[in-house]
């Protein structure tokens, strides 16, 4: 007799904006120092989990970007950019890095975008940031975790 052998499902279901705030604390000052000097750019990046509902997961990029001339902020831009999936027949052990590197990997170029647009929008030049290793982020915070230093919020049921 032959096993059947369920294969699992990986589904995305929809991505969103979730939370975009822009300032530019400077306006028209911040315009002119900006273009006179190349700005320093601070990213920071987190990525959170969170299970919904049967096989419904949805993962979450929040970036925050902050750009200083002679340590005066020029620019914020904070964006919560979500991407709900289904995930189906999955084992378990590979829920977290299905939710917390796949998910986001695929969702990243979008928010990308969006950061791009909304500090040109902004009258800046847009911000093209370089890709992100979800993957290496998922080990780094893996192994705060362990060592009892958590950085990134993560809530996989």
């Amino acid at each position: 007799m032959s096993e059947e052998t369920t294969q699992p499902e990986v589904r995305q279901v929809s991505q969103y904006i979730k939370d975009l705030s822009f300032e530019n604390p400077k306006g028209t000052a911040g315009l002119n120092m900006a273009s006179k000097k190349r700005p320093d750019i601070d990213i920071g990046v987190q990525v959170q989990g969170n299970k919904l509902e049967d096989d419904h997961y949805e993962s979450v990029i929040h970036l925050n970007v902050t750009a200083k001339v002679d340590g005066e902020v020029m620019f914020l831009v904070e964006l919560a950019y979500g991407s709900v999936w289904i995930f189906k027949d999955v084992p378990q052990d590979q829920l977290s890095p299905l939710v917390l590197i796949h998910a986001p990997s695929m969702a990243f170029p979008f928010a990308r975008r969006i950061i791009a647009d909304v500090t040109r929008d902004g009258s800046f030049p847009p911000l093209m940031m370089d890709p992100i290793d979800f993957a290496a982020l998922y080990r780094r915070n893996q192994d705060n975790q362990a060592s009892g230093e958590t950085e990134t919020p993560e809530s996989i049921n």
